[in-house]
């Protein structure tokens, strides 16, 4: 009998992944949640959560735009009812690092799921490759608030993987990881190791958190997105997480990504190198 497995935001960084891993397993069964399936899932829409859930096993919550934003918790609490009422019998929630408002979520799925795993992670490498630093990036000056603060990137295949095994195993039941990456790095020392493996002069600007939002809203960034980033610079980039685990390679049986080979790795994908 397959496990039938439901990756909600499965066209997201970590969501895609995990599913692509599911997808080689014979013993699984994938559904995947988005807006554009055949059985479409919307968080914003619960009357399409219902269908979503029908005869799912397990479910891996990614959340957007993020657990932080004030309505979150409440979702979590109605969507996670409704999936132990189906039958779902396990939740894996993809939580933030050091945000409070995230660990109200938590509490959620601990309170209404069977049985739950919590998977902690903070800013991700592929931010730089496949989210909102790219633009910058490419443009060849990064510019950001808070250079001071370390930060122990994460990979988002190693996250994946850390996903995909406490999805299939019993063994992480009831338990709060926290992954990171092996080392702290500061945003720039993450921009200069993507201009050596990139071979571009790419420069990195500290700037005032006020100075930040501004050229945000200059560049027309919609007011929940600057909002968004405003919470992550302001309150979690505060020293909170300026610390490394060992839990991905408690979990995985192997060291962490760290973020040289992350760089190495999608230089060589011509990313940060499009053709004029």
């Amino acid at each position: 009998m397959k496990k039938k497995i439901l990756v909600l935001g499965s066209n997201g960084k970590t969501g895609r992944r995990v599913a692509a891993r599911l997808k080689n397993n014979p013993e699984v069964e994938i559904r995947l949640g988005s807006r554009n399936e055949e059985i479409a899932f919307d968080w914003e829409k619960p009357e399409t959560w219902e269908n979503v859930l029908k005869d799912i096993d397990s479910v891996y919550i990614t959340f957007q735009p993020d657990l932080a934003v004030p309505f979150a918790a409440d979702v979590i609490d109605n969507f996670t009812q409704l999936a132990s009422k189906s039958g779902v019998q396990k939740i894996v929630l993809l939580s933030g690092r050091g945000e409070k408002e995230a660990q109200i979520c938590e509490e959620m799925v601990k309170k209404n799921a069977k049985n739950w795993t919590i998977v902690r992670a903070g800013w991700f490498n592929q931010n730089f490759s496949e989210s909102f630093f790219l633009d910058p990036v490419l443009y060849g000056v990064v510019a950001l608030p808070r250079a001071e603060a370390l930060e122990p990137f994460t990979d988002a295949d190693d996250i994946a993987d850390v996903v995909t095994e406490v999805l299939l195993s019993q063994n992480h039941n009831g338990k709060t990881y926290e992954l990171t990456g092996p080392r702290l790095l500061t945003f720039e020392d993450a921009v200069n190791e993507i201009a050596n493996a990139s071979g571009r002069n790419i420069t990195f600007q500290g700037l005032s958190l006020e100075e930040y939002v501004q050229m945000l809203k200059e560049y027309q960034v919609p007011e929940d997105h600057i909002w968004l980033v405003n919470y992550l610079f302001e309150q979690v980039l505060d020293g909170r997480n300026s610390n490394v685990t060992s839990d991905i390679e408690k979990i995985l049986g192997r060291k962490a990504k760290d973020f040289s080979a992350y760089a190495e790795e999608t230089a060589k994908s011509g990313i940060w190198n499009p053709k004029s």
